[in-house]
């Protein structure tokens, strides 16, 4: 009997990584002799580090143009198989601006740049995450970056949201530190990029689904070549999860907070669609909080049970501060459950 564990990381206190193996031992606890570990992300920030850590490769650094205009040493993941993983985060993320964002002159200049030095360096395919950017350009600065073209050079956006292109600012650049009269010129910017784009390229990003993504880079990218993908779908296909789930009897994922957003092309409800596609008669969703929205979107999958670690503790801050020993106990709980029928 097959167990199989594939967490998002809990942000703030837990690595993917180290909840799948929270999750393993919590399954090895309760019987189970056979436990697959495919921890995920969904292409954004935390990504290039999961796939490090399941997939090893060699971590390379190059200095780019930050956000604001600042140098800032990025990060980047070279795989085996010469694929290299690009975080936009590490050269237009919100961390790297504290607090301090000017959310009309933040740039993915940074992005750009990074995308030509990994391919410089010999990378042979580019998968971007486009989570966690400080940025509401529309990517148009990263495409002048890369001259207007990708060089037939096969690159990939992992999205981790599907919101349109022209939805980039009213959704996300108040998160970014826009105000809303900031918004309103955001929004009128992008307009004018996105037909900036049709006139040069042809391709018509306001019609692409995901292209809102990262303030519009994964517009701006796709409008130069590049493929947009769900993030989820990008790491499970990386890290092989549909090979794991085959003849799989229970399934455990999880997350720091399941709410409604979490189907919303995120890992948790990506696994509940993957684990009903492939028929497996039971996932646990451990999660630090589950909302009540969120247990209304589970009641959809049958054989999908949620289990809370605030439920489990008697102040809140007990679930951060005990978080590994909790996810293993509320595994344990869940898979006694399933073998009991």
């Amino acid at each position: 009997m097959r167990g199989v564990v594939c967490p998002d990381k809990f942000r703030g206190t837990l690595s993917a990584s180290a909840a799948a193996a929270a999750m393993t031992r919590g399954l090895e606890r309760a019987g189970f002799d056979e436990v697959l570990s495919c921890p995920l992300a969904d292409g954004g920030e935390g990504t290039l580090d999961l796939l490090a850590d399941v997939l090893g490769g060699s971590r390379r650094h190059v200095s780019v143009t930050g956000p604001l205009g600042d140098p800032v040493d990025a990060q980047w993941l070279l795989l085996p198989d010469s694929t290299a993983i690009v975080e936009a985060a590490q050269a237009c993320g919100l961390g790297l601006v504290s607090g301090r964002n000017d959310p009309l002159r933040a740039s993915t200049r940074g992005v750009g740049e990074l995308i030509n030095a990994v391919f410089a360096a010999g990378a042979r395919r580019c998968v971007v995450g486009v989570g966690g950017t400080a940025t509401t350009d529309g990517g148009l600065a990263a495409v002048e970056t890369l001259g207007w073209s990708l060089a037939g050079r096969k690159v990939v956006v992992a999205c981790d949201v599907t919101n349109p292109f022209l939805d980039a600012a009213r959704v996300f650049a108040a998160q970014k530190g826009a105000s809303g009269a900031q918004i309103q010129l955001l929004e009128r910017r992008l307009e004018q990029i996105a037909e900036r784009y049709e006139e040069r390229t042809g391709v018509a990003v306001r019609e692409l689904e995901h292209a809102g993504a990262a303030g519009g880079l994964a517009g701006g990218l796709a409008a130069i070549g590049a493929t947009l993908e769900p993030g989820f779908d990008v790491v499970a296909r990386i890290v092989g999860l549909e090979a794991a789930l085959d003849d799989a009897a229970f399934v455990v994922t999880g997350e720091g907070k399941c709410d409604r957003t979490s189907f919303d092309g995120k890992v948790v409800g990506g696994v509940c669609e993957v684990t009903a596609e492939f028929e497996v008669p039971h996932v646990a969703i451990i999660a630090g909080q589950v909302t009540a929205e969120a247990r209304e979107c589970i009641g959809v999958y049958p054989g999908v049970e949620a289990y809370a670690l605030v439920d489990r503790v008697w102040q809140e801050g007990e679930a951060f501060a005990r978080a590994a020993l909790l996810v293993e106990e509320a595994t344990v709980e869940a898979a006694r459950v399933f073998l009991r029928g």
